[in-house]
Order: C-alpha cells, then structure tokens, then sequence
C-alpha cells in the first residue's frame, strides 16, 4: 500500500527538554475560530469575484477602451485622496514640511539680498 506524502518539517517536529515548541509551530497560536474561518472564506471570495471580472473584461474579444480595476481604483483613491486621515506628525515629517515651506523663502532672500 502506498502512503501518503511524507509529513513537513513543521509536522514532524517534536519539542523536547531542551528546546521547547516554537510559537509559530504551536496550532494555538494560529488556530482560528469558525467566525473567523468564515471571514476570511467570504473575503477570498469577493476576491474571487473580482478577479474573475476583471479577466473576463481583460480577455473579452471586443475590450473596452480602459478596463477598471476595482481595486486599483481603491488603492490609488487611498493613496491621493484620503492622506490627512491617515496622517502621523513625525520629526520628519514636520522637518519636510518646514523645509518645504520657509526653505524658498529664505532661499530667495538670500538671493534678493546678495543681489544688492
């Protein structure tokens, strides 16, 4: 008879005296409850859904001029449109913005007074 493909590394490995199991070894650690299983089913079917549609219209006969991503879409909008929601005041982001808008005021400052 024949048997089954031989069991992974992961699969195989034991925790001794010495060496306990690794968290990412450990199925509590990732071991997920019904609702969560069935979130993640219902996600990877919108995800489905829209790359059947966007392979059907990629593959039609007659295409359209531009075909819409959906998800392009979303991400571009999440990029340029949405940024001050998102928005984290860092040292760097505060230095930037100083530079940004004092840096050509007293660049042509210096110049104007050079120039005299």
């Amino acid at each position: 008879m024949a048997q089954g493909p031989p069991p992974t590394a992961a699969q195989a490995y034991r925790p001794n005296r010495f060496v306990s199991l690794p968290a990412e070894l450990d199925p509590e650690t990732y071991d997920s409850s019904p609702e969560k299983r069935r979130a993640e089913a219902e996600r990877l079917a919108i995800r489905a859904r829209l790359k059947r549609q966007y392979q059907l219209q990629l593959n039609n006969p007659n295409p359209p001029a531009v075909i819409e991503d959906p998800a392009l879409v979303r991400w571009a909008y999440a990029r340029t449109h949405n940024v001050y929601p998102t928005f984290r005041p860092t040292p760097k982001t505060s230095f930037l913005g100083a530079v940004v808008a004092i840096g050509p005021i007293l660049f042509w400052a210096l110049v104007f007074k050079a120039d005299r």
